[in-house]
Parts: C-alpha cells; sequence; structure tokens
C-alpha cells in the first residue's frame, strides 16, 4: 500500500495517543514502518516491553484533593520542566516527515517538553535547537575519533543544549528480520548529517582466528575510559542512556554521571534483552531514591508514563510514538501526541489520588496475580 502525505491537521481517528500508533501505516512507506516499528533480530525485545505494561494495574484513590495539583519536575539539565514527557533522541526524522527533527523541535516549544536530539538526526542540530525550547539535550555516540567527538560536544554546547546523553548500548544492532523482509534501505533524504562516512577509519584486516565481533565491530565500543574523558571534557550534566543492570548504574552512579535512561534502545540492541520496565525497579533500589533516573521503553499512553514513574523513573521519553504521530501531521501531530499522554497522565493522577509527581510511589501500582499488602498511612498522610 502506497502511504499519503502527512496531515495538514489532527486525523479525526486520533482520540487517544496510542491511536498515532494504529495510523502510522497509513502515512509510512512500509519499509520505513518496518524499520522503526521494528527492533533487532524477531523483535522479542519490542514485544517484551509493551507487554511488561500490562503486568501492572494502577490502584484509585478517594476523596484526595487534586486541586492544586501539577506535573512540574526538575532534573540535571532541565531546571524547569513542565510535565514528565520528554521527545526520545530518534535517528533519521525525515524518514517520517520531511521536516524531521525540525518538526519536533516545535512540537516540543510548543509543549514546554524537553527533547534529546540525536546524533544521527537528519537537520543540524544549530538549527534544530533555533525551533526547540530551553530543555534541548543532545545524545552523543562515541565517533571514530575523539577529535570528531569533541567537534560535536562544543558545537552542542554552543548552541544551548543543556545536557549530553550518552549512549552506550548500540555498538552491535542485528537488523530487524521484519525491516529486512520489507526490503528496507535508508532513502537518500534520511542522512545523518553529523556523521561524515569519510572519517571512518578503514578497519585492518581481521588476523586468523579473530572474530569479526570481539575483534572487530568491538574495537570501536565505548569503554570506561572513554566515559571518564567525556565527564573531563564539559561541564554540563552528562547522562548515561541504555541501562538495564542494577550494578552498572551503581558504577555509573559512582562514576559522576548526572543519571541514566533506564532503556533497551527500544529493543534495537540485544533481542531478548528484559523489558525496560522490568527491571526499572531493581536499578531504582540499586541508585538510592534520590538520584535521576529516566525511562524508555514502549511509552503508549499516560497510563504507561504513570507505571513508569511509580516503578521508580522520574520522567520518561518517547520514541516510537513520536515518529508515529510525526509521520501523521508533522510538528501538530506531535504536540497533540505530547498534550495527550499529559491529558492522560493527569487523569491517572487525579484517580490515584496524586497530585504531584512526588505523590507517584511504588504502592500506586499492584502487579497482577499478587495479593495485595497496602502499606496503612495515616489520614493526614494520604496525598
Amino acid at each position: 500500500m502506497h502511504h499519503i502525505p502527512p496531515s495538514t491537521g489532527i486525523p479525526p481517528e486520533v482520540r487517544c495517543a496510542h491511536d498515532y500508533e494504529r495510523l502510522a501505516e497509513r502515512f509510512m512507506a512500509a519499509p520505513s514502518h518496518a524499520y522503526i516499528a521494528g527492533g533487532s533480530g524477531h523483535d522479542a525485545t519490542v514485544a517484551a516491553n509493551r507487554a511488561a505494561f500490562t503486568a501492572w494495574d494502577i490502584c484509585p484513590r478517594v476523596l484526595a484533593d487534586v486541586r492544586h495539583g501539577h506535573t512540574r519536575l526538575a532534573l540535571p539539565g532541565a531546571a524547569d520542566l513542565a510535565h514528565p514527557v520528554m521527545l526520545a533522541p530518534v535517528a533519521y526524522q525525515t524518514l517520517a516527515h520531511p521536516q524531521g527533527e525540525l518538526a519536533s523541535a516545535q512540537a516540543a516549544e510548543a509543549t514546554h517538553s524537553g527533547m534529546l536530539v540525536s546524533t544521527l538526526a537528519s537537520h543540524q542540530l544549530e538549527d534544530i535547537a533555533r525551533h526547540t525550547g530551553p530543555v534541548r539535550w543532545f545524545q552523543l555516540y562515541l565517533q571514530p575519533t575523539r577529535e570528531a567527538t569533541l567537534t560535536l560536544l562544543r558545537r552542542a554546547e554552543a548552541a544551548g543544549y543543556t545536557a549530553i546523553v550518552f549512549t552506550l548500548d548500540a555498538s552491535i544492532q542485528v537488523p530487524s528480520l521484519r525491516a529486512l523482509q520489507a526490503g528496507f534501505r535508508l532513502p537518500a533524504h534520511a542522512v545523518a548529517v553529523h556523521v561524515d562516512p569519510q572519517a571512518a577509519p578503514v578497519p585492518e584486516p581481521l588476523r586468523e582466528g579473530h572474530s569479526r565481533i570481539f575483534q572487530g565491530v568491538m574495537q570501536q565500543a565505548p569503554r570506561w575510559d572513554d566515559l571518564d574523558w567525556l565527564l573531563a571534557q564539559t561541564t554540563l550534566p552528562v547522562w548515561v542512556k541504555g541501562v538495564l543492570h542494577p550494578s552498572d548504574a551503581r558504577a555509573l552512579q559512582a562514576r559522576g554521571v548526572a543519571g541514566v535512561v533506564v532503556s533497551n534502545h527500544g529493543g534495537r540492541g540485544l533481542d531478548g534483552a528484559p523489558a525496560s520496565l522490568r527491571m526499572l525497579p531493581a536499578v531504582r533500589e540499586a541508585v538510592g531514591p534520590s538520584w535521576p533516573l529516566l525511562f524508555d521503553g514502549g511509552i503508549r499512553s499516560g497510563a504507561d508514563v504513570f507505571k513508569a514513574l511509580a516503578l521508580g523513573a522520574d520522567a520518561v521519553l518517547v520514541g516510537r510514538l513520536q515518529m508515529y504521530a510525526l509521520s501523521a501531521a508533522g510538528a501538530l501531530g506531535v504536540a497533540h501526541m505530547l498534550q495527550l499522554l499529559r491529558d492522560e497522565l493527569e487523569i491517572c493522577m487525579a484517580q490515584a489520588g496524586c497530585a504531584t509527581l512526588a505523590n507517584i510511589r511504588g504502592d500506586c501500582v499492584l502487579p497482577l496475580n499478587t495479593a495485595f499488602q497496602p502499606r496503612i498511612t495515616p489520614d493526614a498522610d494520604h496525598h
């Protein structure tokens, strides 16, 4: 089926944020949709990310006074966020819409949302910065040389980005079988403008007995000394994205990073990795109650946002849903999607008796098939 151009208005079928996913195939070329919707391998982790949310219920409360409720929060690099839903650093956004990241940036500004800009963006980071609001972070992939990495870092600093997000879980990405079967190839208009393909070093031929993975691909993978070097190069808060194991989170906390994004790269890394939501409580427990954690992986509704916050996140990132809304209606679609997520979150908060994000705690959600053992609190302590 041929895709149709983005709408000049909100498609009338959109009644909730999740509807943008249901409509996306109409607005995207089939191979591009397969690439965006897929992850790696058999997409087992993509499916796990979504399924994890169905394992939790939200418990409503009564008689709570939420008339002065709000969703404001502060994070390192984002002193005054209006709400906890941020745009994830999605690559090649011109796959979804000709304006790509420029449209997403306009939506972020219009909705007072934070935006993370990918190293693999299709527009220059300075141009994106001019379109977005004050909370703009730059997601950094390690480049073939430290000089090239430093050039990107200095450009982000000069353009007013307020935090750096160092992604560590993408050293190896196995193509999604779904995308391969659809015949996906990056079209000419989907380019990574910050990456110079000529700058990549020519790999040395593998010696006999060497692995094309260990001695090949992984030769360029980030290591602890690369993180230490990056931390020494900037005064901006440095977040690390792509953490699932609690021990990794503890080690990064000790190393001095500002916070981590609990993420399996949307299922684009190790196929068979656990759902991000499944690992979130253990990571929160490992780093303590106040160290900043973001969450990424499978958000489709405000209820999903609420569950992630209850299980330990301070804020969440939306990636695929951003691309789906972008494909349907450009900047207007992304802004509408963000507003819907915020409305849906506030509906959950109001019914669960949570006037602020600080009130969203672990006892607000209940795992399925588990007897409820409430923490009884005095009336005065009830939200």
